[in-house]
């Protein structure tokens, strides 16, 4: 029994909620997304609350119940408020910038690294060392902001490197002599 499943999805004034057969379409102030629901999961709409339930008792319908859930809830809750994340750059040098909607990011290469939003991301660049990704879909969001922090993962000796807002980097020891 998913303990995340039972739990019933409300949908906020402001935000229509569509439902086609298996495929949930949400639209708000920030846009619209749309997901297909797995077909072991039955959804039903009552006024501004959204069940979800399990079709059998299988393994996969057991651990699509949870996740359809969350997804659902994490599209109403883009449409409504949005998702962020905040990397921040560790290191001398490294700084970014923004280039029209592009990042441009200085960690240390012989080069500029740029790398162009995807549709529905938006970066921000309030100091040099600190870059705000948002977005409505917070995959989108997680998955850009993993592939910046890829490219210059913090590193043990010195903590260099692009790191999310509060992560913290176990740190080792030097060489000694």
């Amino acid at each position: 029994m998913s303990r995340i499943g039972k739990k019933t999805i409300t949908v906020p004034k402001g935000v229509t909620l569509t439902l086609n057969g298996q495929d949930i379409t949400v639209k708000g102030p920030k846009g619209e997304l749309s997901w297909t629901v797995a077909d072991e999961i039955e959804v039903k709409q009552d006024g501004d609350e959204l069940t979800l339930t399990p079709r059998s008792e299988s393994q996969r319908a057991n651990a699509m119940w949870g996740l359809s859930r969350t997804l659902v809830a994490n599209m109403v809750t883009g449409v409504t408020e949005g998702f962020e994340k905040t990397l921040e750059l560790v290191g001398v040098g490294y700084r970014a910038a923004l280039k029209g909607n592009a990042l441009s990011l200085q960690l240390g290469f012989s080069h500029d690294v740029d790398i162009a939003p995807p549709a529905g991301i938006t970066f921000a660049v309030p100091k040099q060392t600190e870059i705000k990704i948002s977005g409505i879909d917070k995959q989108a969001v997680g998955e850009i902001a993993a592939v910046i922090r890829k490219l210059r993962p913090p590193e043990p000796y010195k903590g260099k490197g692009v790191r999310y807002q509060g992560e913290t980097v176990r740190r080792k020891e030097g060489k000694k002599k």
